[in-house]
């Protein structure tokens, strides 16, 4: 219950689900956009008008301008004061550098999730990761990245470090259209749920050095799946 009268619409509840679905779109979105830069479709110099892309994917022009905010932070395209957003041209050292960090932070939070981790936590994140088969099964690819999101994010912060949380949640907002991106791979579902067993099998044994070395390796894999993608483009 919203606690407002049950005869009058609903308003706070109905701009909430509102603003989860623009969240949902901007995501989706997001990996479009990135698809069609790394196709060529979307070249470098192009300007990428709002209207259009609204029209295009058939949403409002909300989740196409945070779309836009989010991918300005990754490099593919650039904001710019009465100018709007223009495709720039991302390369693969800017990438590179921006995964090798991911892979250093999420390691970084598995190793201390290792250590920190309640047993309450420890148990939450393997229940969670055991249901995460079910998006496997499905060949679901957009279930498994949004619950991807929520089972990182149980490592970061059962890192009991807030700063170091709060760097790894932002290196992902950089990479999430990247990351989305890989899950378009073939049999890149089942290979990262069992990169993600690994990694909490570490952690639930209290092992950090073992949840260090199978949060990199993962995020390296990760990392492939993508270059892998962007070649067969």
């Amino acid at each position: 219950m919203c606690g407002w009268d049950a005869g009058a619409s609903c308003y706070p509840c109905d701009m909430k689900t509102h603003a989860l679905e623009d969240i949902t779109h901007a995501d989706r979105l997001a990996a479009e956009i990135t698809a069609s830069v790394l196709s060529g479709e979307f070249r470098p110099g192009l300007r990428l008008d709002e209207q259009m892309l609204a029209d295009r994917y058939a949403v409002s022009r909300t989740p196409v301008r945070e779309a836009l905010r989010r991918l300005a932070s990754t490099g593919l395209i650039e904001i710019k004061p009465r100018r709007g957003a223009t495709v720039t041209r991302a390369t693969s050292a800017q990438i590179e550098v921006l995964f090798g960090a991911m892979a250093e932070i999420e390691a970084t939070c598995a190793r201390l999730s290792a250590l920190s981790m309640t047993p309450l936590e420890r148990r939450r994140l393997a229940s969670f990761h055991e249901s995460m088969q079910e998006f496997v099964e499905q060949e679901d690819g957009e279930g498994f990245a949004a619950a991807n999101l929520t089972f990182h994010t149980q490592i970061y912060v059962g890192a009991h470090n807030p700063i170091i949380a709060d760097f790894a949640s932002g290196l992902r907002r950089r990479l999430a259209p990247f990351r989305r991106a890989q899950f378009r791979t073939r049999g890149r579902l089942p290979r990262s749920h069992e990169e993600h067993r690994r990694v909490v099998e570490a952690i639930s044994g209290g092992n950090p050095a073992e949840a260090h070395a199978a949060m990199f390796q993962h995020m390296s894999l990760v990392e492939e799946s993508f270059e892998r993608l962007a070649e067969s483009i």
